[in-house]
């Protein structure tokens, strides 16, 4: 009875739930939330600069010092420059020119001392020079007084205003007299007979212009070239004849140089044997019957500058009979290389040397 009880009192209740309306769960509203936010960072303190000098109390200046009054320092006078020591010189002929100074506006009348005078540094102190002299190029800037042949260009010479004439070994006692006499101061310098000679003609130039270093640096390059040559050919037993032709005008009868010239000066130390030398005076004609006969093995042809060639001397009647002939050996020299008596001369013996053997001047 009692299980029937329980029984119909749980079906009662289950019957009651049911019929029971459904209770459905009210939404709350979703309410939006906010994400945390950073506070702003806070701005640092500003620093608290350090006290500058302005704000700190400032030393007091020290008292200014007396100074004790003292005499103003004068400025040195002007020390004028002293003049320079008068030149007291003896000439090659043996008189005594006497120059203020090293001498600034020349008068050259031969191309020796013009081309001497360029190669020490004083081409500028030249306002003059002779017709002919016209090495180094710059030499054709400088004005021309004229030929010395003939009557001497005095009254041109004057008017130029040197302080210093240099006259060569052509110009006569007469002629130099006759620039003295116009008030001009002349030097006379003789040709040398060999280098210790030249050296000797540049110091003398250059303690007339001034120039005393640079001649002493020019004199020491060319005496050890010239050294330098002389050391090659002194072992040589072989010395070649040598026929130096100035002047075939009249081709039988070639003018040629002398024992006591440079040119046989340069002919020997360059290794030659100079066939002039038997000659009577310093520059002579010789017959072509006497080359012949002396046959040299080497000829030099200083007019080649004046036409003369290599094929024209082979021409020559009788001349084919020559060694320097037969054997091509005809050579043309620049004769301004040995004629004139300055620094060239030095050029002028090497490349004499060369020719006469090529072998040792490879």
């Amino acid at each position: 009875m009692t299980r029937k009880l329980i029984l119909i009192l749980t079906i009662l209740l289950l019957a009651l739930t049911a019929c029971a309306p459904k209770v459905t769960p009210t939404e709350e509203p979703i309410v939006p939330v906010k994400e945390p936010t950073e506070e702003p960072a806070a701005y640092p303190e500003p620093a608290i600069e350090p006290e500058t000098a302005d704000e700190t109390e400032l030393e007091p200046y020290p008292e200014p010092v007396e100074v004790p009054d003292t005499a103003p320092v004068p400025y040195p006078e002007p020390v004028e420059e002293p003049a320079p020591a008068p030149l007291v010189l003896t000439d090659d002929m043996g008189r005594t020119v006497e120059l203020a100074g090293p001498a600034q506006a020349i008068v050259t009348l031969g191309p020796s001392s013009l081309e001497s005078l360029f190669a020490i540094g004083a081409g500028a102190q030249i306002i003059g020079r002779e017709e002919f002299s016209t090495y180094p190029e710059e030499a054709l800037d400088i004005t021309s007084v004229g030929s010395l042949y003939g009557e001497l260009p005095t009254e041109i010479i004057l008017a130029l205003e040197p302080d210093l004439v240099i006259a060569p070994e052509i110009i006569s006692p007469e002629q130099i007299q006759a620039l003295e006499d116009l008030g001009l101061t002349v030097y006379f310098q003789g040709n040398p007979s060999d280098f210790e000679g030249l050296w000797a003609n540049l110091r003398t130039l250059a303690a007339i212009s001034g120039h005393e270093t640079e001649a002493d640096e020019l004199i020491a390059g060319l005496d050890a070239r010239v050294k330098a040559v002389t050391e090659k050919i002194m072992p040589l037993s072989y010395h070649p004849t040598v026929f130096y032709e100035l002047d075939a005008t009249d081709p039988q009868n070639p003018y040629t140089v002398g024992a006591g010239t440079f040119i046989d000066l340069i002919i020997s130390m360059a290794g030659g044997t100079n066939i002039g030398a038997v000659l009577e005076g310093q520059y002579a004609p010789i017959s072509s019957e006497e080359i012949i006969a002396q046959n040299p093995e080497i000829i030099l042809l200083a007019d080649a500058p004046y036409g003369i060639t290599p094929e024209s001397v082979a021409a020559r009647a009788g001349w084919d009979v020559i060694a320097a002939v037969q054997n091509e050996m005809v050579y043309p020299f620049d004769p301004f290389l040995v004629s004139v008596p300055g620094p060239r001369l030095v050029d002028g013996l090497e490349a004499m040397a060369v020719l006469l053997h090529p072998n040792v001047f490879e």
